[in-house]
């Protein structure tokens, strides 16, 4: 069933109860995930991290590989979540947080499976939040917090004009050979080439650590690589290279 997104109401939400575990069945065929400059570090230590580009809004965002190929989240390719860190985008649902007015209101999920008659509750029986809705809402505060600030960490990035185009040429044990492009990381070259006053201005923001976090989270194409023998076409070689202009062609798989 679709994802539906309506506002949290106390009133047409008060017998409802969400279901926690840590199953994260309803991603397993997420490929990427939204990633936001606070869990940065943490996540780059378990998956890649790559900025990408939506056409259509002509806008940049920063998300967490969790797999090689749309609807395949290597993650959950068995039937718990295989490493140390899941993305705070993935630990929110069946919740969201999105502009209501001038403020920011909590939204759930009406069709998640999640929901029910057993569980969590959202609400007391005098119609206030539970404690259970009240860590929710703290979390779902630090994270839009965190996506303003990835936002900010995006903007400069394009204005220093630090991206570059990178491509993965896969070989499977099949014989299957494709490559996954449409990604970007941060050029190491142009960023050791900004001046001393600008790098010091990024290392106070916090977006110097933030772009190295990215640049190394590359290394963990290979746990990827690792969690695709779990599948049934097992990867089996990887290279990652960068995007010459003159070789660019049409983006495919991400």
């Amino acid at each position: 069933m679709a994802i539906n997104y309506i506002p949290l109401d106390k009133e047409k939400h008060k017998d409802t109860k969400v279901a926690v575990n840590n199953t994260f069945a309803f991603a397993k065929n997420t490929h990427l995930a939204a990633a936001s400059i606070k869990e940065f570090a943490q996540l780059a230590s378990s998956m890649p991290i790559v900025f990408i580009k939506d056409p259509q809004a002509d806008r940049h965002h920063v998300v967490a590989m969790l797999g090689m190929e749309q609807n395949q989240n290597l993650f959950l390719a068995t039937d718990r979540w295989k490493g140390p860190h899941v993305p705070m985008n993935v630990l929110r649902y069946p919740f969201d947080v999105r502009p209501d007015g001038e403020k920011l209101g909590v939204y759930i999920d009406e069709n998640s499976e999640l929901l029910g008659e057993e569980g969590q509750p959202l609400f007391t029986e005098s119609g206030e939040p539970s404690e259970y809705l009240q860590n929710r809402q703290q979390f779902l505060g630090d994270l839009a917090n965190s996506e303003m600030m990835t936002q900010r960490f995006i903007k400069q990035v394009l204005e220093l004009e630090l991206l570059e185009e990178i491509q993965i040429r896969l070989q499977y044990q099949s014989g299957q050979q494709r490559n996954v492009t449409g990604m970007m990381s941060i050029n190491e070259k142009k960023l050791l080439e900004l001046p001393e006053a600008k790098v010091l201005e990024l290392h106070k923001s916090g977006f110097l650590g933030a772009m190295y976090a990215i640049m190394m989270s590359l290394g963990q194409l290979n746990r990827l690589v690792e969690l695709s023998k779990d599948t049934d076409n097992a990867i089996q070689t990887m290279q990652l290279s960068s995007v010459k202009a003159e070789e660019k062609a049409p983006a495919t798989a991400q």
